[in-house]
């Protein structure tokens, strides 16, 4: 199969690169060489997540991910695992709301069987599909939904604030882990019917990031992936879009063995993807991120009303973002005495805006942070894999830290103003049950990481 089209561009930051490719059959492959170390990052994305899923089939998108570790045609069991970590890589998958993703990182030398792995499972996995191994990773994932859900404390913030936050029938309504009964419903050719219309070439893209050969790189690709037939059944996702703003305070009090009281709140925020998400991410680094926030600074270091405080940005491409507050309250303080805190400090934020001395010192932070992913060669497949399955050009992900640092003041006053308020937003209060010692916690749960699975060994 021939190759298609080849583009490079001079990246803006510190001069990585990156040149894409497809293959006839529809695949879109990223190299980006890096020879500072002798490895490799392999990264392959699938465009399908939970907000693909139907009503009373969620949770397909994640339970397929654990399948993909459960051997194919020329690789039994656990050998996936087995043959990468023999070979000195590591190795996982996750899942989310907008794409499910598989990764390995390799010495140098052993990059041809990293991709001859994913070939194997993209091209065969059906042939060692059966009941066996799907009810083994059913039980797999229902037992992973107790362990991080159910039986934690706190452990359905996430799941209840999501389900406030995106109404009944919203393709983002439901996580990624899906529910108990929707698992047990899931019948051998619903999987395979997922399979064939989601794991499909032209449904994919590959990136390849590291100590590498492209044209080596490149004819190992097209050797294993070009045989395999793309596919055209795939429908596009439903509609995300909301109003910009929820348009009144949604509440639940949830009362459960939890060591001490929480609020935590979601707030509705602009889609990823605009100069308008990454003010927002600003206005959250400022207000919430770390310990020279504001949120953090009034609440833990002045009033000693809380142990923990922090509000953080769940960036989503085809629906509203999400901001994310959570604080744990100290002792036997009122969720209502923080509220009230949380509020002030959003009003005059919104009021007055950031000072220069924050706003220098939060694009710093995320400037590192981004320059802190691109840096290794896991983090850069990765970010050149998201913006090319969502926003169909890889070398944003090279541009990403520019974007960041032309955001103006004004621009993060104005989302502040327009997105942090009362009205838009869905608020969940733990309330620890009668005997439960209300201890202080252990620090803010990272309850807004939508990665689901990690497949177990």
């Amino acid at each position: 199969m021939p190759m298609g089209h080849t583009a490079t561009e001079q990246a803006g930051s510190g001069g990585l690169t990156a040149t894409e490719h497809r293959l006839a059959n529809g695949l879109r492959v990223v190299l980006s060489e890096d020879h500072l170390t002798p490895v490799a990052a392999v990264c392959l994305w699938y465009d399908v997540g939970s907000r693909h899923e139907v009503k009373g089939r969620t949770g397909l998108a994640h339970l397929f991910e654990h399948l993909m570790f459960q051997g194919s045609a020329q690789v039994t069991g656990n050998g996936h695992f087995e043959l990468v970590q023999g070979a000195g890589g590591s190795l996982n998958g996750t899942t989310s709301f907008e794409r499910t993703n598989y990764f390995e990182t390799m010495p140098a030398h052993e990059l041809e069987l990293a991709l001859w792995l994913e070939a194997d499972r993209m091209g065969s996995l059906l042939t060692a599909l059966d009941e066996e191994s799907l009810e083994n990773q059913r039980d797999v994932v229902k037992n992973e939904r107790r362990q991080r859900y159910d039986n934690v404390p706190y452990g359905t913030a996430f799941e209840r604030l999501t389900a406030m936050a995106y109404p009944e029938g919203h393709p983002y309504h439901h996580t990624p882990i899906g529910s108990m009964a929707d698992l047990d419903a899931a019948s051998l050719e619903d999987a395979r019917a997922f399979f064939r219309t989601y794991y499909a070439p032209n449904n994919a893209v590959l990136a390849v990031v590291g100590d590498i050969d492209p044209e080596q790189t490149l004819a190992w690709i097209e050797k294993y992936f070009g045989s395999i037939p793309g596919h055209d059944g795939k429908q596009p996702p439903r509609d995300g879009s909301l109003p910009e703003t929820i348009g009144e305070e949604l509440r639940e009090v949830v009362t459960e063995d939890v060591p001490s009281r929480a609020l935590m709140a979601a707030y509705r925020l602009p889609h990823d993807g605009t100069r308008e998400a990454d003010a927002a991410d600003l206005a959250l680094t400022v207000l919430g991120g770390g310990e020279s926030s504001r949120l953090y600074n009034r609440l833990v270091r002045r009033d000693r009303t809380a142990v923990a405080a922090g509000f953080g940005l769940l960036r989503l491409a085809g629906a509203p973002s999400l901001g994310w507050l959570d604080v744990k309250t100290s002792g036997g303080v009122e969720v209502a005495d923080i509220e009230r805190a949380v509020d002030e400090e959003l009003a005059r934020f919104a009021a007055d805006g950031p000072t220069p001395e924050e706003m220098e010192r939060a694009q710093a932070q995320l400037e590192r942070e981004w320059l802190d992913r691109l840096a290794t060669v896991s983090g850069r497949a990765d970010e050149l894999c998201r913006f090319a399955v969502l926003f169909g050009d890889p070398q944003l992900a090279l541009t990403a830290v520019r974007r960041v640092l032309e955001i103006t003041p004004q621009e993060v006053q104005a989302v502040a103003q327009a997105r942090l308020r009362p009205d838009n937003r869905a608020v969940l209060v733990y309330e620890p049950a009668e005997g439960t010692a209300s201890a202080e916690s252990a620090g803010a749960a990272d309850a807004a990481d939508t990665e689901e699975g990690e497949a177990d060994q």
